[in-house]
């Protein structure tokens, strides 16, 4: 992300550009997600996290309109500027194609799925990106 459209303290950045997540889920997929880039880095490592919320009467109305509740929102968290390239490697290589999976199964899931939250999240550690879903621990490093 160009110097001029950062929002964060020069000790901070990305993990990945919307290029990146371009490249990996194409222009179509693109355009069912909201990408965000959040600013705090989060307290449990996460650099990359997607999740579904769907449009039920207890959520909607929150000035969001249906079908922007009812999609994708992928957010990338910040990490210390000196660590981006080798999580940048790790999270390309490793979480984008499954993020890709998780998306297209987003976009044809049942019905019992669509009307519950799911969420998908990554972190690098060590040489090797741990996963989790719905909000679940992440595995201990070495458990798979």
């Amino acid at each position: 992300m160009p110097a001029r459209n950062r929002r964060l303290p020069r000790h901070l950045s990305w993990p990945l550009t919307p290029t990146d997540l371009r490249t990996v889920l194409g222009e179509t997929l693109m355009d069912e997600v909201h990408l965000c880039f959040d600013e705090p880095p989060q307290h449990d490592g996460t650099l990359l996290r997607a999740t579904w919320n769907p449009s039920i009467t207890s959520n909607y109305g929150y000035n969001r309109f249906p079908a922007e509740q009812s999609r994708v929102r992928i957010a990338i968290t910040p990490l210390p500027a000196g660590e981006r390239a080798h999580a940048r490697g790790l999270l390309r290589e490793q979480a984008l194609p499954e993020l890709r999976e998780w998306v297209d199964r987003a976009g044809r899931a049942p019905e019992w799925w669509v009307l519950t939250r799911h969420s998908v999240s990554w972190r690098v550690t060590g040489q090797e990106v741990a996963r989790r879903e719905d909000y679940q621990p992440y595995p201990q490093a070495g458990s798979g």
